[in-house]
């Protein structure tokens, strides 16, 4: 069975990066555990003379009820703008694209980490542009199919032996502006999204209207769709349902079908800018920079605040063996393991 995973959103004021791919569906996890909700505040009036004292109203508005930030069972640090995770389940372990620099140079530098589920970085450049005849410019999406290592690179999905970290060859797909995020089908199909945005001096998405989705197979790329209505489509996940895909350019994730026509669009409300997704039995996690938090939900339903206080979270990943979350904070340079109650 093919395992996936995809690219980062947004750049806040300062510069966050671009997001997120698809997995087989585990079980659902169950909801986070929440805060109770603070006392309200009250104005007392003081009574006319010889009147009793009656309570007087309220004027504070009442605080919403706060999720619990989760604690990570584990951390990892050391990285150089960590944008997805993906699960390596045949050989349990966990890989890391780093940008490493600037989204949209071409410096070939980028790298790919190796972590291991108790918490050690094995082998921070596994895969490094640069060496042993490896090109590797900013990756951000990752996938697993066949053996097959894929990343989305710029304009390029490079492919990787899974065992060895070695080149196994490049799809460059002409009109391109950022590949982001990667999925795999059962049937051996890899999806991979162009966001059709650039990363503006400022931080801000500058719209390059590339907006597609492509399909490889047997080693050549064919779009799917072109539109702008993709609404810089981002992360994506296989589902029961198909490909579905989140978009950093609206609040929205939808399901794409054959024809590469929208199907089940949802309002993510929490936020948006949203980068990475998994799906999780019937439910979908999705990243949202907006939020500055991991959200779940369902395609048709409503989206809420899974794990709070999350800054710059990107491409998610699923460790299927152990039911953890993977949160790589790209701005942060760290990846964060929770479990959700």
């Amino acid at each position: 069975m093919a395992r996936s995973r995809g690219i980062f959103a947004s750049i806040a004021a300062a510069a966050a990066m671009v997001s997120c791919g698809g997995e087989t569906p585990p079980p659902a996890l169950a909801p986070a555990a929440s805060a109770s909700a603070a006392p309200v505040a009250t104005n007392s009036v003081e009574p006319p003379p010889a009147a009793p004292a009656a309570p007087a109203a309220s004027t504070a508005a009442p605080e919403p009820h706060k999720l619990a930030v989760p604690s990570p069972v584990a951390r990892y640090t050391g990285f150089a703008k960590p944008e997805s995770v993906l699960y390596d389940a045949d050989n349990d372990r966990y890989l890391v694209s780093n940008i490493n620099g600037n989204p949209d140079d071409r410096d070939n530098n980028g790298f790919i980490s190796v972590l291991s589920p108790d918490g050690q970085v094995t082998n921070l450049k596994w895969i490094e542009g640069g060496k042993d005849k490896v090109k590797l410019d900013a990756p951000t999406g990752t996938a697993i199919a066949k053996g097959v290592l894929y990343v989305a690179d710029l304009t390029t999905v490079r492919m990787f032996d899974l065992k060895t970290g070695a080149p196994k060859g490049d799809i460059v797909i002409p009109g391109t502006t950022l590949l982001n995020d990667i999925a795999a089908a059962p049937d051996g199909k890899v999806y991979v999204s162009d966001s059709g945005f650039k990363i503006g001096a400022t931080g801000n998405l500058e719209a390059t209207s590339s907006d597609a989705m492509y399909v490889i197979e047997k080693g050549k790329a064919r779009a799917l769709v072109k539109t702008t209505d993709l609404h810089m489509p981002n992360g994506l996940a296989w589902t029961d349902k198909g490909l579905v895909v989140c978009a950093s350019g609206a609040p929205e994730v939808f399901r794409l079908d054959e024809k590469g026509a929208k199907q089940d669009v949802t309002t993510t409300a929490p936020g948006g800018r949203l980068d990475g997704l998994i799906s999780l039995g019937d439910s979908l996690l999705v990243t949202s920079h907006d939020a500055s938090a991991v959200l779940r939900g369902k395609l048709g339903g409503t989206f809420e605040v899974a794990i709070p206080e999350q800054k710059t979270p990107a491409d998610i990943g699923y460790d299927t063996k152990r039911g953890r979350v993977l949160v790589p904070h790209v701005m942060v340079d760290t990846v964060d393991v929770y479990e959700l109650r």
